[in-house]
């Protein structure tokens, strides 16, 4: 273990639990500062929120609308994340979602009625138009964008460079399992992968992040469904991976490559991986584990 917590708070945003800690002495605004980072991209990018920008941009599908600073950088990240992976993260995919019956927030009390429709592929994000200079987009007509997993790591990334431009040199941000964290020369940071129990990493000035299909799950009639879609048939992911972890310089590429893995399956995940130089940690529907890369193999002590 380490002896750099000194400080931090725990809270609830964006659809998970939030830890940040700091080593050393650190000014409760600077971590204060850090909740309302989290809490502002929610307030601005969650679908699940009626007066979101996200949700009134959604609501214009088929015109061009101007749009934040903040809207601008994480449609344009996601943007790059979907030519980079050839549309296998898919920004577009909101319809989608509320068909596959992910239609509220899982922290809000459930009173959905889920009521599965009929899966369409994405790939609408090929035809969204960004215009840089008058800071606008239009997103196609019958499309709504959903920014999930992406905003949750640009918004850890943010957070670890508030806190290091305040004085902080040494920082953990969680977000639900996705983090990164600096240090200064100390050990690192030990921490637990929450969807492979007994997997630890030591993470010193990096990231990590894990897409999973064991949470966000619901049930339809007699098939189970859950929030990872493949954009290329608008359904749950079947590829046989239920967990894949990926440590990445950023929290940002780490979720996109982790997201794109799973869906891949354990022979193109892994490939993907490989291609990218990521490692990662990738857990099968039927029990094997797959280690890509220089992912270590420690084990916490049972």
């Amino acid at each position: 273990m380490t002896n750099l917590t000194t400080s931090g708070t725990t809270f609830r945003a964006m659809g998970t639990e939030i830890a940040v800690r700091v080593g050393h002495e650190t000014p409760a605004a600077l971590v204060a500062e850090v909740r309302d980072l989290f809490e502002h991209w929610e307030a601005v990018l969650s679908r699940f929120l009626p007066d979101s920008e996200l949700s009134r941009i959604n609501a214009a599908a088929g015109t061009t609308v101007r749009v934040s600073p903040l809207v601008h950088r994480v449609i344009c990240e996601a943007l790059r994340a979907a030519r980079a992976t050839d549309g296998v993260f898919d920004p577009a995919l909101g319809k989608q979602l509320v068909a596959a019956g992910y239609a509220q927030s899982f922290d809000l009390p459930s009173t959905t009625q889920f009521r599965v429709s009929s899966p369409r592929p994405g790939g609408a994000w090929r035809d969204i138009e960004v215009d840089d200079a008058a800071q606008t987009i239009r997103v196609p007509r019958g499309v709504a964008l959903d920014f999930g997993g992406i905003a949750k790591g640009m918004a850890v990334d943010a957070a670890i460079a508030v806190l290091n431009a305040g004085g902080a040199t040494s920082a953990l941000v969680n977000a639900g399992g996705d983090m990164r964290a600096i240090t200064a020369g100390e050990a690192g940071w030990p921490v637990g992968l929450t969807d492979a129990p007994g997997q630890f990493l030591m993470l010193v000035d990096g990231a990590v992040a894990t897409s999973s299909t064991a949470r966000r799950r619901w049930r339809v009639g007699s098939e189970d469904q859950h929030h990872l879609l493949d954009p290329r048939t608008g359904g749950p992911s079947r590829s046989g991976v239920w967990s894949v972890s990926v440590a990445a310089a950023s929290c940002a590429h780490a979720e996109v490559a982790a997201k794109t893995a799973l869906i891949l399956g354990p022979v193109g995940g892994a490939r993907f991986l490989e291609r990218l130089g990521f490692a990662g940690l990738m857990s099968g529907t039927d029990g094997t584990t797959i280690r890509i890369g220089q992912w270590p193999s420690q084990e916490i002590a049972q």
